[in-house]
């Protein structure tokens, strides 16, 4: 399908590259534009760029009702040559399908998801923040916009992409640690619901969890499985730990836990990282046992966000902390956030497929 462009005129959007004095900050700022898609009649129609600003939604819209709705995170980096590039992009296309499977969402074709965030790109290209560590964060989300009130999958849907210009996570680098609370009253996701998609109930979920970790002086909970028995997720990303012999173990995806992009990744890394990775089914107490004993020395959390999110101690709900390693963060999370961020960042060579670049196409 051929996008159409409804742009802002030259004199109301930006004509010089960003340069910001200060930190942006993650997630704050938007772009001049948006790219906007309708399903309706069975199929995806209508792709077009237009001046980002609200929608005109039915007070009756589904997705205000029974939050039939997904979305995606994804990042774009400048490289030194000045040009914009896509980070393994194709990978969050084919996961925001397998998310709308799981909510009865109709699925837009990959390639199609992958042209409207590039052509968006392309048209605000002037937005990137000129500083280090700065990245354009990719925000493609879904939802239902029939005018109905009878509990049943929507015959109308928006599928929209913004941009945010966004500083470094961490503007001095991976050097502290959180704490997260193990918890065994709230839960994530049980087997058969939608805990492998990014629904956007998910994370409504998740925030009276996040309160009660404040309560605990945590930052995040470290969500277990239904059975308080195996480990699963940390806040909004995929948990690990590393080994004293540097093997880095991630839980085995499930049906209940995200499939992140960025354990994806460094699964298919362990060479380039100088070490091995693998994933198994983490049983809470072998784990707490390995953290005490010291036979695990490092953990954290994999997402987009963040990349790396060191662990320093874990908090039970009667009080006791276990601390991991010397509760700093250690050289193994150092190297693997070094590697991970230089590659995005085009200053190693990534495998092949992993960074587009940006063409220059727009009006």
């Amino acid at each position: 399908m051929d996008i159409k462009y409804n742009l802002k005129s030259a004199s109301e959007r930006r004509t010089e590259p960003f340069k910001p004095e200060g930190d942006v900050g993650f997630g704050r700022l938007r772009t001049d534009h948006m790219f906007l898609m309708d399903y309706r009649d069975g199929q995806w129609c209508d792709p077009r760029i237009v001046p980002y600003g609200p929608f005109e939604m039915a007070p009756g819209a589904m997705t205000l009702h029974y939050g039939q709705s997904i979305f995606e995170g994804a990042k774009a980096f400048m490289h030194e040559d000045g040009e914009i590039y896509t980070f393994r992009l194709n990978k969050n296309a084919e996961r925001m399908n397998r998310s709308a499977d799981i909510v009865c969402i109709p699925n837009i074709d990959e390639a199609m998801q992958v042209k409207a965030i590039n052509a968006l790109i392309d048209v605000d290209r002037l937005w990137f923040p000129q500083q280090d560590g700065a990245c354009l964060y990719i925000r493609p989300f879904i939802f239902a916009t029939e005018d109905r009130l009878s509990v049943s999958p929507s015959q109308q849907y928006t599928f929209c992409v913004m941009l945010s210009p966004s500083g470094a996570y961490y503007a001095s680098g991976v050097n502290k640690g959180i704490r997260l609370l193990i918890t065994t009253k709230f839960h994530r996701a049980v087997s058969g619901g939608t805990g492998a998609s990014k629904a956007s109930g998910n994370y409504a979920a998740s925030l009276r969890a996040g309160k009660a970790a404040a309560e605990y002086g945590a930052a995040q909970v470290l969500y277990l499985d239904s059975t308080n028995t195996q480990i699963e997720e940390v806040g909004a990303m995929n948990h690990f730990h590393i080994l004293k012999d540097g093997t880095v173990i991630i839980p085995t995806f499930t049906d209940t836990i995200l499939k992140s992009i960025t354990s994806q990744s460094m699964l298919e890394l362990g060479d380039l990282l100088g070490c091995e990775v693998r994933q198994e089914t983490v049983m809470l107490d072998k784990f707490i046992a390995d953290v005490e004993s010291g036979e695990i020395i490092e953990a954290g959390g994999f997402g987009t966000a963040a990349v790396v999110s060191p662990v320093s101690s874990y908090i039970f709900e009667d009080g006791r902390i276990i601390t991991v390693g010397d509760g700093n963060v250690g050289p193994n999370i150092q190297r693997i956030y070094k590697v991970f961020t230089e590659l995005q960042k085009g200053h190693i060579p990534a495998p092949e497929g992993w960074v587009k670049r940006i063409e220059r196409v727009a009006l």
